[in-house]
């Protein structure tokens, strides 16, 4: 019997907050953050990536597509949602 090889990618855990923390100085110099707001940001970029691969996958299956294209993409990016709180 032969023993399946396993190739497996290292998966990184921890958001990238020093990347995060020069990009803000950067770029708005003028903001002050908190100590966990880069963290805040880091997550709320995640849930929208998330949401949009969601609703890209919703578009490819009402067109009947095994595949997400750009098209797709597209009219997920402009679906406005309505959040209640």
């Amino acid at each position: 019997m032969a023993v399946p090889t396993v190739v497996s990618k290292r998966i990184k855990r921890k958001a990238p907050r020093a990347f995060l923390r020069r990009t803000f100085r950067q770029k708005k110099p003028h903001l002050r953050l908190e100590t966990a707001g880069d963290l805040l940001i880091h997550l709320n970029c995640l849930l929208f990536v998330h949401r949009l691969a969601e609703e890209s996958r919703t578009n490819a299956c009402e067109n009947k597509s095994g595949v997400i294209k750009k098209d797709h993409v597209l009219t997920a990016a402009k679906v406005k949602h309505k959040f209640s709180l």
